[in-house]
Formats: structure tokens, sequence, C-alpha cells
């Protein structure tokens, strides 16, 4: 079986501790989108602190597409891009490159400033619940774009300049917020946007708007005013680390009964995982250059566990962590209440010797708006158990990263099928597991 068309397969053989150091670097949710912020300016901007990951490549080809040139920095890690003489670019040429990544539909707003028109295609990204694209041309046809559906994708025109607008998110989505954002800075007028996602990797966004020269206030009550602008300049930022990864590698660390030090991880952003993370059982140190993660022996502790947007626990870190729940006493709730789907791959968990059962009511503390729906959203883990290696396929990729710990705390061999999809977001993560100490290879080209 195959993954978006890729046969690309991970031997790992299990049983053995994760143990050492890796570093994070700059957020998947932050880089691709300060990158597509570059074209609202008329100067050069400087990223620094780039993941090597596939969305960043993604974005960079789209940028070049329209005239973006990219090059690297003076250190590692950096990008310097200079929209000076932004273009259209062939439809074709946005197909080939937008179709493993959902990220072009934030181009939109962007090149209507720039352009006055924009083409997106089909767009692709991981299959863990409905994320309609719809609400994001809805809400550029209130800023006053015109949008026509064709036969390979949405051509959207502004024949005026755009206009500020009132805004309110049915949900905090981050994606509709992004959007919002890339848009409203040169649209004219006041825009305001209410029950807005206020995620740190939104608020590193607002950053890097505001040093181009952008007006945003953000309110307590999830509220941002964007104030438009005539004309946005170039930026200089370090881009924050991932708090995702750094979680996911936490994760990892107390499946495999190991000890990991993760440079790059920040405490402010990851203040409600370490909560649960202790929680379970599991333990950590904080320093001034990163977290150290491990498992200090004895029984690990089940927990009820609600995912919800920022502040609350990130739908991202629910998959990696739910792994190490199997080997937790007793009996975890889950409830998920970001993405209809997103526990589907706990059918593979179950495979290898876990003990999990989903219910479509909700389970936690609150209904959510799938307790009607007929979603399987809620999972009750029971453990320990021992898991066994086993051939699995990567769904997603939090779950494909999740699959990774399962294989990786089993015992015996797993061939894990489609890891090409992990590199989405996940930065060398082979050659960090091989740094860790983890028994792993390609077929015909041993790793560690």
């Amino acid at each position: 079986m195959t993954v978006n068309g890729s046969d690309d397969v991970l031997l790992v053989h299990g049983g053995s501790p994760l143990e050492g150091e890796i570093r994070v670097r700059g957020a998947k949710n932050l880089v691709p989108k300060a990158m597509v912020a570059a074209l609202l300016g008329s100067e050069p901007s400087r990223l620094r602190n780039v993941p090597d990951i596939r969305d960043v490549r993604v974005v960079r080809g789209l940028l070049q597409l329209h005239g973006v040139t990219v090059r690297p920095g003076e250190e590692p890690g950096e990008l310097v891009m200079d929209p000076s003489n932004v273009e259209s670019a062939d439809v074709a040429d946005i197909d080939a490159h937008a179709g493993s990544s959902r990220i072009p539909i934030l181009f939109c707003g962007p090149l209507l400033h720039r352009l006055g028109h924009a083409f997106i295609p089909g767009l692709g990204g991981c299959d863990i619940g409905g994320r309609p694209i719809d609400f994001h041309f809805e809400v550029l046809r209130q800023f006053g774009a015109r949008i026509e559906k064709r036969a390979d994708g949405q051509f959207l025109e502004a024949p005026q300049r755009l206009r500020g607008t009132k805004i309110r998110l049915p949900y905090p989505s981050v994606g509709a917020t992004e959007q919002v954002l890339l848009t409203a800075v040169l649209a004219e007028g006041v825009t305001e946007l209410s029950n807005a996602a206020v995620e740190p990797e939104i608020e590193d966004l607002i950053c890097v708007l505001q040093k181009m020269g952008a007006i945003i206030a953000m309110d307590t009550d999830r509220t941002i005013r964007v104030t438009g602008v005539d004309s946005l300049g170039g930026y200089t930022h370090r881009a924050l680390p991932d708090r995702l990864e750094a979680a996911s590698w936490a994760s990892a660390a107390l499946a495999t009964e190991g000890n990991i030090y993760v440079r790059g991880a920040q405490q402010r952003s990851m203040m409600t995982f370490l909560n649960t993370y202790r929680k379970v059982g599991g333990a950590f140190e904080i320093d001034d250059e990163g977290i150290r993660f491990w498992h200090p022996g004895g029984q690990l502790k089940s927990i009820a566990l609600e995912t919800d947007v920022h502040p609350g626990f990130q739908t991202d870190w629910q998959q990696p962590l739910v792994v190490a729940l199997t080997q937790a006493t007793g009996l975890s709730i889950i409830h998920e209440t970001v993405y209809e789907s997103r526990l589907g791959f706990t059918s593979a968990l179950n495979q290898m010797g876990a003990h999990i059962q989903l219910y479509r009511e909700c389970l936690g503390g609150s209904d959510c708006r799938f307790g009607q729906r007929n979603f399987l959203h809620s999972a009750v883990v029971s453990g320990p158990t021992k898991l066994q290696g086993a051939d699995l396929v990567i769904p997603d990729l939090r779950g494909g990263f999740s699959y990774l710990i399962a294989a990786l705390a089993a015992q015996g061999t797993s061939r894990v099928h489609g890891i090409d999809l992990i590199n989405r977001g996940y930065e060398n993560f082979m050659e960090k597991l091989v740094e860790l100490g983890a028994k792993v290879e390609l077929p015909g080209k041993a790793l560690g």
C-alpha cells in the first residue's frame, strides 16, 4: 500500500530507548506563512531559523514562480526574499507545486494586492478532517475580490483596491486568521476579525507584519483589528521554534523510556503541554537553550485530555502523546475537538497490541461541535499494553510521526510506509532518529 503515490519505507527495529540531543528550528506553522508575507513588501525580507522541510520548499518554489528572488542568507537556515519583480505565474507550474500543500491559498491576498489577480489550483494537505477552503474565498469576497471557478482551480480578481471589512469566524481557525491578516494589512480602511485564532505562530506572523509596517492590534477577547496601510517594506525576523515538533520528541522520550534534550524548545509556548506531560508522569528540565524530556521510571499515569485551540492542549500534540498513553496504567480518555477524523490513526496502534476504543459521543468536559455529527472523535485508551512491530501506512503528518514512536517503542521490527510525508513538518527526522540511537534503516541502506 502506498501513500500519496510514494512507496518509501523505513524499517524500525524497536525496543530501545531514544537518548541524546536534537535541535528544533522554526515552526512549520509559521515559517511558510512568513515567507508568503514577504510578497507584500516593496523591499527584501530576511527570515532566520528556517527548517529544511517540504512545506518550505513548496513555498520557495511558488515564490520563485511569481518572480521573487529567494537565496540563502549569511547564516545556516536563513533565507533572503526579494519581491521587487513580482509577476504572474504559469497555471501549470503553480499546479505542479501546489498539489502537496494547502499553503497556496494564502497567496491570494498578497497577489491580489501586488498583481490584481491570483490563481489557486486544487489543494492538498493532510487528511485529518474537513478543512474547507470555501471560507477563505468568502473572506476574500468580503474584501472585494471577484472569484471565478474554473476547471483547473479558482481565478481571483481585484479590479479595485481591496477594502477592510468586519469578519467573525464561526471557529477560531488558524488558516482563516492568516488569510485575513495577509489580506487586511494592505486593504483600505479597518478590518475587524472576531473569534480569531491566537496561537503563538499567529502572534509571530503579526510580529513579522508589524516589522513590515502593518498596524495590527490584538484584544484579549480574540479580536484582531488591522488598519490598512498604503505600502509595506521588508522584515528581518527569527522564526519562533517549533513547539509541535518539540512535543513530538518529548512523547517519543516518554513512550520509549528514553531521555531527549530538545535544543530550541521554549517553555512559554509549551506550558499547557508541559503540565499534561507532568501529569502523565513524564519529567522535564528547562534551561536557556532548550528542554530535556525523560521517563523517570515507574508507572505512567492515565489522564483525561481534551484538545482545544490555543491556549488549550493543541490537537497536534495529541497523536504522539496517545502512543505514550498506551503505556500508562488505567484508562485515559481523549476528546478531540479540533479535527473530526484525527483519531483514525489509532486502528494501527490496536493492530500493534494497544487497547483503544473510539466513540462518537463527547467524552470530555463539554460538548463540542462534533458531538451531534456522528464522528468518532473520542477515545478510551486502556493500558499499559505491550506493542509489537507491524506494517504501518502513514495517514498524515502527526499520525505518521506517532507511528514512528509506536514502532520505536514496540518489540520487533516494523515496516513504516510513506515516510516521505513526515518531511512536510519534521526537519531531517531520520538523521535525528539515528542521533538518538534508534535502530532504523531504509531497505538496502542502513541508517543506524
